[in-house]
């Protein structure tokens, strides 16, 4: 064979075998994602809007003006030019798609779906928006509380819907369920045998959160370790909160502080008032617990309503706990938004959904929230068992005054 056909021949083959190797140019994009139309589901909120209010508030946890408000409040950090590649996703739909996945807990898969957007674009998203949903919530919805007026104003509502004087928040702590990030061990796995991160949040009369501590690992799961951590305990201990000082009870000569409500997952403080154990209790004593366990319902109540509102919460997350911590924070701080409200309050939780007492006999009528199965568990009981004598003192004055001064003419029928 002479050079030239043996140069034709090698020639054909490489052509062959380059042809044969080839791969298909690829687009950036899926094509069905492509033929998506610029505004789809604002059609379809403007369509639930016009034709079914109650399925845009149910669709969306909230009515078109609460959404639009958010929109317009996120526009400035999360609007995005248009490029020669692509439009920009609006922030309205950003919005709308995190909404979704907090009120279904739906994968962003599932959601890839639902709205034509990757669900790699769908994860970035959703965090993004948590994130920004939470600054600017935040400064006017679940701030610090840090003057006495602040402080007096919680009590005075304790008081006025619970016959508890100088409460100033309910407390309780839940373990949200997470998948394990990879070689964590036993770092998030808790007492009830699953992996969490811990919620701990203070509720004030109204059903509001007015402090989070969010991302404890699970492992360190009773209420004496998850609370001695957070920041509130330790300002407490401090006194830099503004607390409004000791005072008499109405009708009584000790002054005593001004106090957080709970349940035995934490232990007893002055300013942290727990039930008396529950083994041979005499009637005063049950009185007291009575009284306590009536005004701790709000916080019982707020994580009963979080979880059935935000049903990502119903189902382990399976993002990483930092992420998880993200859109926990997200959730709180949208429920006190949606709370605020006197009239978003009542779309958001129907009076039946949350506790409420009958007018004429104030016994309570269990919401509807309670018919469903717990998916955030209690964090375990507090090992403190030695309080100090100022707090054994404080809460027996508490005691007395409801069995006297305070006394309502509902409760002995409660405690039978």
């Amino acid at each position: 064979m002479d050079i030239e056909t043996f140069a034709a021949v090698a020639v054909v083959l490489a052509s062959a075998f380059i042809s044969q190797n080839k791969k298909e140019k690829r687009t950036w994009s899926r094509r069905w994602l492509l033929r998506k139309k610029r505004g789809c589901y604002s059609q379809l909120l403007r369509e639930l809007a016009d034709e079914d209010a109650l399925s845009y508030k149910n669709w969306l946890r909230m009515d078109q003006d609460s959404f639009n408000g958010l929109v317009t409040l996120l526009e400035p950090s999360l609007q995005r030019q248009d490029t020669v590649m692509r439009e920009a996703i609006p922030v309205g739909e950003r919005l709308a798609i995190t909404l979704r996945y907090l009120a279904t807990g739906h994968t962003f898969k599932a959601l890839e779906y639902s709205f034509r957007v990757s669900r790699h674009s769908i994860s970035k998203i959703v965090i993004e928006t948590c994130e920004k949903l939470y600054n600017v919530l935040q400064p006017n919805y679940l701030k610090v509380l840090s003057t006495i007026e602040e402080w007096n104003n919680i009590a005075t509502r304790f008081e006025e819907k619970w016959n508890f004087p100088h409460c100033i928040g309910a407390l309780d702590g839940k373990h949200i369920s997470i998948q394990p990030p990879p070689n964590s061990g036993s770092h998030y796995f808790n007492y009830k045998g699953f992996n969490s991160i811990v919620l701990l949040a203070l509720a004030d009369a109204d059903l509001k959160f007015t402090y989070i501590d969010v991302g404890t690992n699970g492992r360190v799961s009773d209420g004496g370790g998850v609370w001695a951590k957070c920041g509130l305990s330790q300002a407490l201990e401090q006194n830099k909160l503004n607390i409004p000082p000791p005072k008499e009870l109405p009708g009584r000569q000790l002054p005593v502080p001004f106090a957080i409500v709970a349940d035995e997952a934490f232990g007893l403080k002055p300013w942290l008032m727990r039930p008396y154990p529950r083994t041979l209790l005499d009637k005063p004593k049950q009185i007291f617990n009575y009284r306590l366990s009536r005004a701790r319902r709000c916080v019982e109540n707020v994580f009963g309503v979080l979880a059935n509102r935000f049903r990502v919460f119903r189902k382990s997350i399976t993002l990483e706990p930092s992420k998880t911590i993200i859109i926990t924070k997200a959730a709180c701080v949208l429920h006190n938004y949606l709370r605020t409200g006197t009239r978003t309050r009542y779309t958001y939780t129907p009076l039946s959904l949350v506790d409420h007492e009958d007018t004429e006999t104030s016994q309570v009528i269990c919401g509807t929230w309670r018919e469903e199965p717990q998916c955030l568990q209690p964090i375990a009981a507090s090992s403190d068992r030695h309080p100090s004598v100022l707090a054994k003192e404080v809460r027996e004055e508490f005691c007395s005054y409801f069995n006297a001064n305070g006394a309502v003419s509902w409760q002995d029928n409660s405690i039978q």
